[in-house]
């Protein structure tokens, strides 16, 4: 497992190199001057000149990329256009945020999604079967911000059940220790907070859970009918073994790796930021600070989170082979 584990990080190290190099060329190659669209009406010769200096935007192309990697390899991220604040501070602030908002979405999806795709597989073409799958469709089909708006009036506005705006009541206080409400509450002790932490968290984690949660329902509904058809299954069943123990010890089993590759990818797009989710709830993570940094032109902050994005990627794909010699050790050999 270690040389596996070795073997795997030394092949990420081109990825990530040429990652790197794909966001800088990307970013840098888009039509127009960054500094004239920063600077706007200000956008005097004398000014625009100065900011391309501080921002080293007159340098040749491969000078400020290694200039670039040399300072993320030190920790250094840069500074921000507006208001000159370093990216490392602005993003350990916004992440936790857009960590707990994922995490509490893919958990969503994973309980929901897994025991749905099961079940449709094993009562396969009954009424179960196609009002599961329909909904897997309307999940990934129906816009995001059409759903949040919708749970928001229901929920929120109408029924009065759950707060939807930002992640904590402005008269909740307790010190922040990982930037993860619930978690920080919990150390606290204040139950209070961790239970209003809680009821902001379920509107936006139902919100950003139906895609993947659709998706995870429709994979683990594939894998289980591919492997429920295998000869193993029939002899297990003509052994009289429990129809539980077959379904969970041998085809569930066996349909992991598919699942898990999914449920990875998912954990990868939710923590990249949910753009549409955060701007609807207000949720102070990275998503929406991306965003409105890329339409700014801020280049520190969108070079910076695209690489950790992608580093993010990476890191879930690495874990997710990891899982894979775990569940399946013939990949071990």
């Amino acid at each position: 497992m270690t040389k596996y584990l070795a073997r795997r990080l030394i092949e990420s190290i081109p990825v990530i190199i040429g990652v790197s190099v794909l966001v800088f060329m990307l970013l840098h190659l888009i039509p127009g001057d960054p500094a004239t669209t920063i600077l706007g009406e200000r956008a005097t010769p004398e000014n625009v000149e100065a900011l391309r200096e501080r921002l080293g935007l007159n340098k040749p192309l491969y000078k400020q990329y290694f200039i670039w990697a040399g300072n993320m390899l030190q920790g250094d991220l840069g500074y921000t256009v507006r208001g000159n604040i370093p990216v490392a501070n602005e993003i350990s602030s916004r992440f936790p945020a857009t960590i707990e908002l994922a995490l509490a979405a893919l958990i969503v999806a994973v309980i929901v999604g897994v025991p749905i795709g099961i079940l449709s597989a094993i009562k396969r073409n009954s009424i179960l079967d196609t009002a599961s799958m329909f909904g897997a469709l309307f999940g990934v089909s129906i816009p995001i911000f059409v759903l949040g708006l919708l749970l928001i009036f229901l929920i929120g506005v109408e029924l009065q059940w759950l707060p939807f705006v930002g992640r904590l009541d402005n008269s909740v206080r307790f010190e922040r220790v990982t930037g993860l409400h619930l978690v920080d509450a919990l150390l606290a002790g204040n139950l209070s907070g961790f239970k209003n932490a809680l009821e902001h968290l379920i509107l936006p984690a139902i919100t950003l859970a139906t895609i993947p949660l659709a998706i995870i329902a429709r994979i683990t509904r594939s894998a289980m009918l591919e492997v429920l058809n295998q000869d193993y299954i029939r002899t297990a069943r003509a052994k009289g073994m429990r129809e539980r123990n077959v379904v969970m010890q041998h085809a569930f089993r066996n349909a992991m790796l598919p699942v898990v590759t999914i449920i990875g990818l998912q954990l990868g797009r939710l923590l990249s930021g949910a753009v549409l989710t955060e701007t609807i709830y207000s949720w102070p993570g990275v998503g929406k600070w991306l965003f409105d940094s890329i339409i700014a032109r801020d280049y520190p902050i969108v070079q910076s989170m695209t690489l950790v994005i992608a580093l993010i990627f990476i890191a879930v794909n690495l874990f997710v082979d990891l899982l894979y010699a775990l569940i399946d050790p013939r990949i071990r050999y």
